[in-house]
């Protein structure tokens, strides 16, 4: 569907281009051969124009040629006949169409890294799921004996934590006693050497077991005053937890389960395949939220200022026969990407919410979407071909009693073929006031004005 869209823009732009050049070839059938190489020269720059920048050329180049047959034919260049409109009020939008996939608000891909083979799949293409329901159920044979090894290397380790921690501290606790005791033999040799009834050696003696005992007692590890074992027995423990804890969640894990609510999209696996050997690296099972509708849009850099979150946007697809479906924007990404292609051109992904559930639209189709960038209600508009721009500011030429009168105006709401005209300060703009659909620059004041034909 979006290369069809693609191809319906294609088709206006050759057509515009086609008319242009058409145009163009007119005008130059009695220019000299240089006036001709210019216009080849100007057609080929046609290629890379926006389509409002061609229909204001073709505007333009028809002014020109009428003004030219009118040399031709003999005619005084002093006045002007003109195709005019009776100003109005009305409401104009200006929109930015572009296309994209549907898809779910939310989706997860259901994939295993366990080596085990499926022994149940609970659920089909198209089925109603909840998060936490069992989607399919996996061979444990292999697993369960893992998670008793497991266990078992994990009891081991803290049994042997347990019998170290007795050992340290009943041996931290001797070690203690046996430091005060030789503190105590050392404090009575003090007093008896310096009485002189015991020889330097005898006192020597009792300082080298003191230090002995002392040096002994901290080689223990000690926590809360209480020998414990060493930490390299506390670490095999939470390894053997961590190995556990792994086979146990594995386990657990043959019970495949849904991660959302949401509607089984795909199946790409069955009973007898193993969980981890899906064809071609595919999920086993792919879930989407179908409740909730929502497009990604790639939004060219040269026109993504104009979007902004809470933007109104209609969409349409050849699944709703004609009808259109409401959507905001929700989100726009803070980065940008490359287009591809071997373009330049950066673009900014946008998220297009659909709020109606039951719209009728589904994921995986691709539909148009037509972002409402800007709207007025009450609003003088014109065609954008009868806009004058002589380099010194924007004009719209109105006929008045047979005479050319210039109004300058800003411009508001762009609506593509038409646009909002607001009067600079110091004119006014009234409804029913001719305004000259096919003006050139060579209009001026006072212009004599003929009326050719009334939109």
């Amino acid at each position: 569907m979006e290369e069809r869209y693609e191809k319906e823009k294609i088709n206006e732009e050759e057509l515009i281009d086609r008319q242009i050049e058409k145009i163009m070839s007119t005008t130059a059938e009695n220019s000299s051969e240089d006036g001709k190489k210019g216009r080849r020269k100007i057609f080929g720059k046609l290629k890379g124009w926006s389509r409002k920048r061609k229909v204001l050329t073709g505007a333009v180049l028809l002014a020109v040629l009428f003004f030219l047959s009118r040399l031709a034919a003999g005619g005084s260049s002093g006045g002007f006949s003109a195709s005019v409109m009776a100003l109005e009020k009305k409401p104009v939008q200006e929109k930015l169409s572009v296309s994209g996939p549907v898809e779910g608000t939310d989706s997860v891909d259901v994939v295993s890294n366990i080596h085990a083979e499926i022994i149940s799949m609970n659920v089909k293409e198209g089925d109603q799921v909840i998060k936490g329901q069992i989607l399919a159920t996996l061979d444990k044979t292999d697993l369960q004996r893992e998670v008793e090894i497991a266990r078992n290397a994990y009891e081991l380790a803290a049994a042997n934590q347990a019998e170290q921690n007795k050992t340290q501290a009943l041996g931290y606790e001797k070690a203690v006693q046996d430091c005060q005791a030789a503190q105590a033999d050392y404090d009575r040799k003090s007093l008896l050497y310096a009485n002189g009834d015991i020889s330097q050696v005898e006192m020597e003696t009792a300082a080298n077991a003191l230090a002995d005992a002392r040096r002994h007692m901290e080689e223990y590890t000690v926590v809360n005053g209480v020998g414990t074992a060493d930490p390299s027995y506390e670490l095999q423990v939470k390894a053997a937890a961590f190995t556990l804890e792994k086979a146990q969640k594995e386990l657990e894990n043959t019970e495949i389960k849904s991660a959302i609510d949401g509607t089984v999209v795909r199946v790409n696996s069955k009973v007898g395949q193993f969980a981890d050997k899906v064809e071609n690296d595919k999920p086993i099972l792919s879930i989407e939220n179908l409740e909730e509708l929502e497009m990604e849009i790639k939004i060219s850099e040269y026109s993504i200022g104009k979007v902004k979150v809470g933007q109104k946007v209609q969409i349409s697809a050849d699944i709703l026969n004609g009808k259109t479906v409401e959507g905001e924007v929700i989100k726009i990404s803070p980065t940008g990407e490359e287009k591809g292609g071997g373009s330049t051109e950066r673009v900014i992904p946008i998220t297009i919410g659909i709020k109606d559930s039951s719209s009728g639209l589904i994921a995986g189709i691709t539909a148009k979407a037509e972002i409402l960038i800007q709207e007025a209600e009450d609003a003088f508009v014109v065609p954008i071909t009868a806009l004058i721009d002589n380099g010194e500011g924007t004009y719209i030429a109105t006929a008045q009693e047979g005479k050319v009168r210039r109004i300058p105006v800003s411009t508001g709401v762009d609506g593509d073929v038409e646009i909002q005209v607001i009067p600079q300060e110091g004119y006014e703009l009234t409804q029913g006031m001719m305004v000259i659909t096919n003006p050139n620059t060579t209009l001026t004041d006072g212009m004599d004005v003929t009326i050719m034909s009334q939109e």
